[in-house]
């Protein structure tokens, strides 16, 4: 889950990986969302932050956060979970 708030919108940056990565692995295994921490309560604290927010959630529960747009975190602690 991408969490954003809407000034500053979803991490338009990363989609291309989200994209690749998902069609290496298939789209059985993988899914990817964005949600404006603005208007969920669930991810206040996530709110009044500049950088980007990567929410890994497994079997309902948070499993690994990436913080900030790290385009070779994000890809490892994606196949890591999987």
């Amino acid at each position: 889950v991408d969490a954003f708030q809407a000034w500053c919108g979803p991490c338009k940056t990363v989609v291309d990986l989200f994209r690749k990565i998902r069609n290496e692995v298939g789209s059985d295994l993988l899914h990817f969302a964005v949600a404006e921490v603005d208007s969920i309560d669930a991810l206040e604290k996530h709110r009044g932050k500049c950088k980007p927010v990567f929410l890994f959630y497994a079997g309902g529960e948070l499993v690994a956060v990436v913080r900030g747009v790290n385009a070779p975190l994000l890809q490892k602690t994606i196949l890591g979970q999987l």
